[in-house]
């Protein structure tokens, strides 16, 4: 039997065969996403080498399981602009017209489809837990998008997906 860890927000998370140290749950319905059911995975989590990791993450999942579709929508600006600066970049693609259509920010969901949630430990200087969840949008095929939660209550980054949690990750800066 493969090794398992037990999240009390997200219940069993197995051991990927390929990456010891991520850990993979079943789908379970997210609130954020209007329940759309996605599987958590634990990155860079070596149980015997960060006991505090499992306690960390299921405050951060709490945290993020906190959040419904009302805060989704009170931060659909952010992820609406992630848009639009990229359309005003481009020139032409299928679709854009439908993007260039849109009324209000909270439509730019309609254009995004997420397929997991990662949760992991900061790696440069801030060592708090984030939640990131890698989407499909419709206006940036190759990037795709990444939303970032600090501690899972506060989204703190929308980016192509980089795997950078924060901007001071991304650019080299001190902090964010």
């Amino acid at each position: 039997m493969a090794n398992t860890v037990k999240s009390s927000i997200v219940g069993l998370l197995v051991q990927d065969e390929r990456i010891k140290d991520w850990w993979v749950s079943d789908a379970i319905g997210i609130p954020f996403l209007d329940g759309k059911k996605l599987s958590v995975t634990f990155m860079d989590y070596t149980p015997a080498e960060d006991a505090a990791f499992l306690d960390d993450a299921d405050r951060a999942l709490s945290n993020f399981f906190s959040l419904g579709v009302d805060y989704r929508d009170s931060v659909s600006e952010a992820v609406h602009k992630n848009c639009t600066d990229y359309l005003d970049m481009v020139d032409w693609f299928d679709g854009v017209e439908d993007l260039k259509a849109i009324k209000t920010a909270t439509e730019i969901w309609g254009f995004v489809q997420p397929s997991k949630i990662y949760v992991t430990r900061g790696r440069h200087g801030d060592q708090g837990i984030y939640v990131s969840i890698p989407c499909e949008c419709a206006w940036e095929e190759e990037h795709g998008l990444q939303l970032v939660f600090r501690q899972g209550g506060k989204l703190t980054r929308v980016s192509g997906q980089d795997g950078h949690l924060t901007d001071s990750d991304a650019y080299g800066r001190d902090s964010d």
